[in-house]
């Protein structure tokens, strides 16, 4: 059975394998035979434990063997995602039986003694972890495109393009129908941008709404949230539901909910209708948009509108560049720090394994005082001050934003191969022209809902985001429920491209 070509998610998957529609091993073996088939144009996947894999889907068999049909309804609702494979991000989420290069040549392979909270709690869900997906270097770039993969990920819908990034690898193996659901990280739109590139569903949540212990307590300052990249609302608030609550001990906590995740999206889904709410649409074209770009945005609030939701004209809350001279400092002296700490481990100083750009982030980071960065922090911290008065002045529940302001960018545009990592951030056609918008929810830790919102011209996928306040990642479900309810989209890439 090909899940993609009959267009299932995670949650329909999982209920067939307890159902008995297939077996977990036959489902196994099709993904890895998938990977391997497809992998090699699309380079998203760069490790596989297939012994491990067939070991998981055995396992799950023999289980399955000794239940009754109640037992086996149980199971399911314990573990949504019983049997299902999938991947983690290459970028150090712990678990001791898949090792992280950090999308770099120079981190080698790290090895980790613990699993992380997050790993532990994908797996007591039922998910087969089975691999790593590609990243870009630290996780700095809005594309996938590291050496150290022997090549850039490419855009299932056009190998031409970026599948986006950081989390261009889980992404573009979901779009090509290796997995039907991944695991990614979001500092400043990395799981946004890649579900915007590849037609995707991609939830930034609320700072503090998915756990980093037990070996760290935050990554950049709080902004990275964890989290799938789906190809349906309801596969991301299942996954949501499974990862949600912090660690012990840690430095966020996001608000809990009365209700699950996915009781959000069923009682949309039963009702078909949300109450009626106040959506941000900007108006000034201000980055300027590309026509494709622009195009879709408008769509995208008629659609909202159509939906019984009332569109409001908004300002810009902050002008991306206030946004973008906190983050970017915050973001180089946390990747400064990780490339320090694994030099002294390694007894490793020099720096010719990193990238250009990464190299230059270096020397931009040493620059900077400690003073510097507390003043960063709290710049950081006055951005989300100022977004929350920004909403009780405009007196909307979202704020609708495009996820880029171009189509996704061809191969090459956006590696880290520049001299200048400022100019790479600041410059003329840099990052700040391409993604003005994601870094907004990073910054003052609320959540974003990226969702499928039209194709370029070329045939690329564009996606667009609601920003909700901070602890309102339900009503982003809420909401993004019934705009796929009314207007669904292709969830994988075309079989041909596939």
């Amino acid at each position: 059975m090909d899940f993609a070509e009959q267009g299932l998610d995670a949650t329909a998957l999982a209920a067939g394998l307890v159902q008995g529609a297939y077996s977990c091993t036959a489902l196994m073996q099709d993904v890895l035979a998938r990977i391997a088939a497809r992998n090699p144009d699309i380079n998203a996947v760069c490790l596989v434990d297939a012994d491990h894999a067939a070991e998981q889907a055995e396992g799950n068999d023999r289980l399955l063997a000794g239940l009754d049909t109640t037992a086996r309804a149980a199971l399911l609702q314990a573990r949504p995602f019983f049997g299902v494979p999938s991947l983690l991000k290459d970028l150090g989420t712990a678990d001791p039986r898949l090792p992280s290069t950090m999308g770099s040549a120079y981190f080698g392979q790290v090895r980790f003694a613990q699993e992380g909270d997050l790993t532990a709690r994908y797996r007591q869900a039922g998910f087969s972890l089975i691999g790593r997906s590609t990243s870009s270097e630290l996780g700095l770039s809005p594309t996938s495109e590291g050496p150290s993969y022997g090549g850039p990920t490419r855009n299932p819908w056009n190998r031409a393009h970026s599948a986006g990034g950081s989390s261009g690898g889980a992404a573009a193996a979901v779009a090509a129908g290796m997995v039907p659901i991944a695991h990614g990280g979001d500092g400043g739109g990395s799981i946004r941008i890649p579900a915007a590139c590849c037609g995707l569903v991609g939830l930034k949540t609320s700072r503090g709404m998915t756990p980093f212990g037990p070996a760290r307590g935050e990554s950049w300052g709080g902004m990275v949230s964890e989290h799938m990249l789906t190809v349906s609302v309801r596969d991301c608030a299942r996954a949501l539901d499974v990862a949600a609550g912090a660690s012990p001990g840690a430095p966020y906590v996001a608000p809990s909910f009365a209700r699950r995740f996915a009781e959000v999206v069923e009682q949309v889904q039963a009702a078909g209708t949300v109450t009626p709410l106040r959506i941000g649409i900007v108006v000034q074209d201000s980055p300027a948009l590309d026509d494709a770009v622009r195009e879709a945005y408008a769509q995208f609030g008629r659609r909202l509108a159509q939906l019984g939701h009332v569109c409001v004209e908004v300002p810009m809350p902050v002008a991306p560049r206030e946004v973008m001279q906190h983050v970017v400092p915050v973001i180089a002296q946390n990747a400064w720090a990780a490339i320090e700490a694994h030099g002294r481990a390694c007894g490793n100083t020099a720096l010719d394994g990193l990238q250009k750009t990464v190299q230059s982030l270096v020397r931009y980071a040493q620059r900077m005082s400690a003073s510097d960065y507390v003043r960063h922090i709290n710049g950081l911290h006055a951005l989300g001050r100022r977004f929350a008065d920004y909403l009780a002045a405009t007196g909307i529940d979202l704020l609708a934003l495009p996820v880029l302001a171009r189509e996704p960018a061809p191969i090459g545009r956006f590696g880290l191969d520049w001299d200048d990592y400022e100019d790479y951030r600041f410059g003329d056609d840099s990052l700040l022209q391409y993604s003005p918008f994601c870094p907004l929810a990073n910054a003052t830790g609320c959540p974003a809902l990226a969702l499928p919102a039209g194709l370029s011209p070329r045939r690329l996928p564009l996606g667009m985001q609601l920003v909700a306040p901070l602890g309102h990642d339900d009503r982003l479900i809420a909401v993004g429920a019934q705009y796929e309810a009314a207007f669904p989209w292709q969830r994988y890439a075309p079989a041909a491209q596939r």
